[in-house]
C-alpha cells in the first residue's frame, strides 16, 4: 500500500512537471521584459544572489529550465522501476538502542515532503516513521543553577507531551541542578524515561582556560566537550539548550541521523541573525563561520565518529588558534563550534530552519515556517526571552506558557508494547491503587491520598545559611514573620501553633501596608477586610480581629469549630491530612489535630498576611457545582473524626459535639 501511494504521488508530480515546462517556457519566449531572479539553490547560496537581466536573466533562465528537464527525467526513470517492497523491517538497535542501523532512503521522519498527507482524503499515504517503535532516544542538556532547573523542565514536559519512544535524558549538572531534578524525576515517575546525571564541576578544568562573554559563562561552553563525557558506547544524541520548547515528536529529529553522509558528523541549523556577517554595528567582528553560521540551541551528534575524528583535539587547537586574536568568545560554545566547521565545513548536515526557529530581535526565524504546522522546535535564544520581538510572539509566547502551566502529571502515561526498567516506587503504588474500589463514588478522593506527587525543589532562587540560635523559620506561604517572637515563647520546647491574623483585598493592584498602623488605616476605608468576614466568618473568627487591632504581646486563643487559620508550627508538628485534596477541610483538619495534641493557639501582634483576588481554582468550582464532591467531601470529614476518636478518646468528644452544633 505504501508502495502504491508513493507511485501516485511520483506520478502526479511527473504529470505536473510535464505541464509545467512547456508553458515554462511558452511564458518565457513571450514575455521577455519580465525581470527573472535565479532561485537559490541553498539557504547560503540565497544570500549572495542578486537579480540580473539582459542576457544574464536569459541565461539564468535557460539553466533552471535545463535544470528542470534533468530531474523530470529522472523521475521518469523512477517510475519505470518496479516499486520497493514496503514490507522490509528495520534491524533492531543493540546496547541502549543507539547502534548503527539501516534505514529507507524515504520516510526519513523529517517531514519535508510529506505534509500533505494529513490533509483530504489521503487516509491510504500513512507515514512511516524512520524510527522503531522502542528505539531509545538519547537526549544531552547542559543545566546549572535554579532558573535553568525551572526552564529545563518545561522543556522536558514539551518534550513528553509529543513522544512515542523511550527517552534517555543526560544532564550535565551543578550541584544545585543534580538536586533539583533528582528529585524532580525521582517524584515524577513517568515510565519508559530514563535519567543520568554528570557532574558539571568535574568538566571546569576542560574549558576554564576559554574566556567566554556570554551570559551562560562556563557551563555554555560544556557542550564541546560531551564527547568525552558521555558514555564512550553512547553513539549519537540530541543535545539541546535550556530554553527550547518541542512543537513535534522529538523521533522525527533523530531520525534525521540516518540522512548523514560521509564525514558528517554534526546536524546543526543556519545562525538566523546576521551575527557571523559582522555588519550589526561599526568594528564588528564575530568569530570566523561558514556563511550565516550555525545555531547551537539543537545539535545532533554522531559521537562515535566525533571520536574517531578526534574532536577534542580539533575543538582545541581552533580555540587556541582563533582565541590569539579575538581574545574570547561571545557566543560561548557556538563561536567554536563555527570556528571548526568554517575549516571543515563537510563536518556538518545542514538541518531544516524549523529545527530551530530562533526568536532573538532582527532574526529571519519568519523565513522558517509558513503555517503552524511547519513549527518543530522554537529556541527563545534571546535574553529577553518571552519580551523578545517577532511578528508571532503572542503565538509562541502561548505555547511556552501552556507547557510551562501543563500538569506534568498527565505525562506519566505508558508506552504500550515497550517493556521499561522496574520501578519499586512505581510498582507498590499501582499495588495501592489496585487495592481500592474503583465503584467507589469517592473512589479519586480515596485515589488521591496516596498519589505521589513531582516535587520541584527551590522554584525560585534560594540560598540558606543556618542560623546560630537554631531559630530558622520555613516559609510554606508567603508570611510577614516576627522571629524574636520565636525565641520569646519558647518555640523549640513548647507546643505552640502561632496564628498569623490574615486579611484580603478585593483589588488586583493593592499598596501593602508596611506597618500594623498602614494596615488598620486601610482596613477602615475598607480597602482590606478580615478574611472571608463576608463568606465563612467562622473560619478565622477566634483569632479575635477586635483584640488584635490593640494587642501589643501575643495572645492566646481557643480552638472552635471549623477555625482554620494560617499558623506557624515546629517542624515536628502533624503533617497535613492526605485524605484532604482539592478544595475543603484540609486546614480545619490540621487545626483539629493540633488541638487534639495539647498545641496552643497563639496570635502574633505584629504579624499579618494578605490575601490577593485570584480566578477560582478548578477544585472550588467542583464543589460548588458537583453535588458528589460535596457529599464525598461529607463523608471524608466523618472518616476523619472517628479517627480522631479511636486516637484520642474521650477528648475527642468535644469535636463531634462542635461538629454537630455548627
Amino acid at each position: 500500500m505504501l508502495g502504491m501511494c508513493r507511485g501516485r504521488r511520483k506520478f502526479l508530480a511527473a504529470s505536473l512537471a510535464l505541464l509545467f515546462i512547456p508553458a515554462l517556457t511558452w511564458l518565457y519566449l513571450s514575455v521577455g521584459s519580465f525581470q527573472v531572479k535565479p532561485l537559490p539553490l541553498s539557504p547560503l547560496e540565497a544570500q549572495s544572489s542578486t537579480p540580473v537581466g539582459g542576457a544574464g536573466e536569459r541565461q539564468a533562465l535557460e539553466l533552471r529550465v535545463r535544470a528542470v528537464e534533468e530531474e523530470n527525467r529522472a523521475l521518469r526513470r523512477e517510475l519505470s522501476r518496479p516499486p520497493r517492497s514496503p514490507s522490509a523491517r528495520l534491524p533492531s538497535g543493540g546496547h541502549r538502542g543507539n547502534q548503527n542501523r539501516t534505514h529507507s532512503e524515504e520516510g526519513t521522519g523529517d517531514n519535508e515532503g510529506q505534509k500533505a498527507a494529513a490533509v483530504g482524503n489521503s487516509s491510504d499515504c500513512v507515514h512511516q516513521p524512520a524510527v522503531d517503535k522502542c528505539e531509545t532516544i538519547h537526549v544531552a542538556i547542559v543545566c546549572a543553577g535554579y532558573n535553568a532547573s525551572r526552564d529545563v523542565v518545561t522543556l522536558v514536559k514539551s518534550v513528553l507531551f509529543h513522544r512515542r519512544n523511550p527517552l534517555h535524558f543526560h544532564f550535565i549538572t551543578d550541584s544545585i541542578a543534580q538536586q533539583i531534578l533528582s528529585s524532580l524525576f525521582h517524584t515524577w515517575m513517568v515510565p519508559a524515561v530514563r535519567v543520568d546525571f554528570y557532574d558539571a564541576d568535574e568538566l571546569k578544568s576542560e574549558v576554564s582556560w576559554i574566556p567566554n562573554k556570554h551570559y551562560s559563562g562556563i557551563y555554555g561552553l560544556m557542550k564541546l566537550v560531551l564527547t568525552k563525557t558521555l558514555p564512550s558506547d553512547l553513539q549519537r544524541v540530541i543535545v539541546l539548550d535550556t530554553d527550547i520548547t518541542f512543537a513535534t515528536d522529538i523521533a522525527e529529529l533523530w531520525a534525521v541521523f540516518h540522512k548523514f553522509k560521509g564525514q558528517q558528523v554534526l546536524g546543526l541549523v543556519e545562525n538566523q541573525s546576521d551575527w557571523y556577517l559582522g555588519n550589526l554595528w561599526k568594528n564588528h567582528r564575530p568569530w570566523p563561520a561558514l556563511g550565516r553560521g550555525f545555531n547551537t540551541g539543537v545539535i545532533l551528534l554522531l559521537l562515535d565518529r566525533l571520536r574517531k575524528l578526534r574532536w577534542e583535539q580539533m575543538w582545541r587547537l581552533t580555540a587556541e588558534r582563533e582565541l590569539m586574536s579575538m581574545l574570547s568568545t561571545s557566543l560561548a560554545d557556538q563561536d567554536i563550534f563555527n570556528a571548526v566547521i568554517k575549516q571543515n565545513p563537510f563536518l556538518v548536515h545542514q538541518l531544516p530552519c524549523f529545527w530551530n526557529v530562533q526568536l532573538s530581535d532582527h532574526t529571519r526565524s519568519e523565513k522558517c515556517y509558513k503555517d503552524v504546522s511547519d513549527l518543530k522546535v522554537i529556541h527563545w535564544n534571546s535574553p529577553k526571552k518571552l519580551r523578545v520581538k517577532n511578528k508571532h510572539v503572542e503565538f509562541f509566547r502561548n505555547l511556552y506558557l501552556t507547557f510551562l502551566e501543563y500538569d506534568g502529571n498527565l505525562l506519566r502515561r505508558e508506552l504500550f508494547g515497550c517493556p521499561s526498567e522496574a520501578d519499586h516506587n512505581s510498582e507498590n503504588l499501582q499495588k495501592t491503587l489496585s487495592e481500592l474500589d474503583e465503584d467507589d463514588p469517592c473512589y479519586e478522593f480515596r485515589r488521591e491520598r496516596f498519589t505521589v506527587h513531582r516535587t520541584h525543589l527551590y522554584f525560585l532562587h534560594y540560598e540558606y545559611e543556618p542560623s546560630s540560635d537554631s531559630t530558622d523559620v520555613t516559609l510554606v506561604a508567603q508570611l510577614s514573620m516576627d522571629r524574636k517572637s520565636v525565641v520569646q515563647l519558647e518555640m523549640a520546647n513548647t507546643k505552640k501553633a502561632l496564628v498569623v491574623p490574615a486579611f484580603e483585598t478585593l483589588r488586583y493592584r493593592l499598596s501593602y501596608p508596611k506597618s500594623k498602623a498602614e494596615l488598620l488605616s486601610q482596613l477602615d476605608m475598607g480597602t482590606l477586610f478580615t478574611f472571608r468576614y463576608h463568606v465563612w466568618t467562622k473560619g478565622h473568627a477566634p483569632t479575635n480581629f477586635a483584640k488584635w487591632r490593640t494587642a501589643t504581646t501575643p495572645y492566646r486563643v481557643q480552638w472552635e469549630a471549623d477555625f482554620e487559620p494560617y499558623v506557624m508550627v515546629r517542624r515536628d508538628s502533624p503533617e497535613y491530612d492526605r485524605r484532604f485534596v482539592g478544595f475543603g477541610w484540609n486546614k480545619v483538619a490540621h487545626i483539629m489535630e493540633l488541638d487534639a495534641q495539647e498545641y496552643e493557639f497563639v496570635v502574633l501582634p505584629n504579624a499579618y498576611m494578605i490575601h490577593m483576588p485570584h480566578a477560582p481554582s478548578f477544585d472550588i468550582t467542583k464543589f460548588r457545582s458537583n453535588k458528589q464532591y460535596r457529599v464525598c467531601l461529607k463523608t471524608l470529614k466523618e472518616e476523619f473524626q472517628q479517627n480522631m476518636s479511636r486516637r484520642y478518646g474521650f477528648a475527642a468528644l468535644k469535636y463531634m459535639t462542635a461538629e454537630n452544633n455548627s
